[in-house]
């Protein structure tokens, strides 16, 4: 069995679930990221991630964070239903918003801004100091947690993951929060993102800092630097390839590694569009996909998941094996999940994505 499974996993003392906020304007492309009903929608959608994740509800974001054409609900929900069932608490940071959740929505700033279109000269700004300012809040966390699990909300953040593991060297597609993987638009995206740069594969190998700076985005820096100021805190990167990505960039900058895994969803682990595993294996990095079993789900829009709509985000996928730690079930959690669907698609008159017997 392995390792990080949550039957052999050890349970923390003290563990915090941290997740990182930003935009980036690649997520602009029209067709490069389902987390939004538009491209430019998706500027709400990680503010609205915050609203959820710390209330259960939309607070001031006007649009629900849900994925079309079936208001697949935001992973947020099933991370704040884990949370709820384990009493974790959760700390939100700014790496880089567009727009700001509700004032009453605490988070913690480490003066990034937000992303720009990886097909321009730079895409990031300041790396640098927001990777410093992220690097001691990770030491900050240290002092307090024995474990620390971080996600993220970032909409086009598999392409600019994409963008950077290419940069350091590390080929293979990556996952998509749409059904049907956009592959080619993101090649397309990438390839002109890396030209403009005068980026080949693996040149930056020695400097990920750079990679970052002309093809990533702002979360990568936040969570690389929080995970490496942990120094030997036990870290789990709750997310898919976007993790891989962070690792890659951790390992690259010659901070160790050995108590950091990654953790996601089956849906990312088992898409036979996108190379997680073989991505993993490359790395040596220690990774597990966890299964929701949300095709038992009275839910259609949670049963959507399974047919590959959204997948992960959020951290849902750790939030998940976090739960199951504590000796919650499946269907513990998915009930909790399905009360939490209920009472935010209210909000929207969203029938279909509640329970059907509600």
């Amino acid at each position: 069995m392995d390792s990080l499974s949550p039957e052999n996993a050890r349970l923390p003392e003290n563990p915090l679930f941290v997740c990182v906020l930003a935009n980036t304007e690649t997520a602009y492309i029209e067709g490069l990221s389902a987390a939004g009903k538009t491209a430019k929608l998706t500027d709400y959608t990680p503010a609205g991630d915050a609203e959820v994740l710390y209330k259960g509800t939309i607070i001031d974001i006007p649009i629900l964070p849900m994925t079309p054409p079936y208001d697949t609900p935001t992973p947020a929900l099933i991370t704040r239903a884990a949370l709820q069932l384990t009493g974790v608490p959760h700390l939100l940071v700014n790496a880089g918003l567009r727009v700001m959740p509700a004032k009453e929505v605490p988070l913690v700033d480490i003066g990034g801004q937000p992303g720009l279109d990886i097909r321009g000269p730079v895409a990031v700004m300041d790396v640098e100091k927001a990777f410093n300012n992220a690097f001691k809040l990770g030491q900050e966390l240290a002092e307090k947690h024995d474990f620390v699990m971080i996600g993220e909300s970032i909409p086009a953040g598999t392409t600019t993951a994409n963008a950077v593991l290419q940069s350091l060297g590390y080929d293979g597609n990556v996952s998509s929060s749409s059904s049907s993987n956009p592959l080619q638009l993101k090649r397309e995206v990438v390839e002109a993102a890396l030209k403009s740069s005068g980026i080949t594969f693996g040149s930056l190998r020695d400097d990920p800092f750079k990679a970052i700076s002309c093809v990533g985005d702002p979360m990568m820096v936040a969570v690389a630097g929080i995970a490496a100021g942990l120094g030997d805190t036990r870290v789990i990167l709750a997310g898919g390839t976007q993790m891989e990505s962070i690792y890659a960039v951790i390992k690259h900058l010659g901070y160790p590694t050995d108590s950091i895994s990654i953790v996601t969803t089956s849906y990312v682990a088992g898409d036979e569009s996108a190379s997680f595993a073989d991505i993993s294996r490359e790395l040596g990095a220690s990774c597990y996909g966890v299964d929701p079993c949300f095709g038992d789900s009275c839910s259609e829009g949670l049963r959507q998941y399974e047919l590959g709509f959204v997948k992960e985000g959020v951290g849902a996928g750790g939030a998940i094996c976090l739960a199951l730690m504590h000796g919650k079930t499946r269907e513990d959690i998915r009930r909790e999940i399905e009360g939490l669907c209920n009472e935010l698609c209210k909000l929207g008159n969203l029938e279909g994505v509640m329970c059907e017997e509600s």
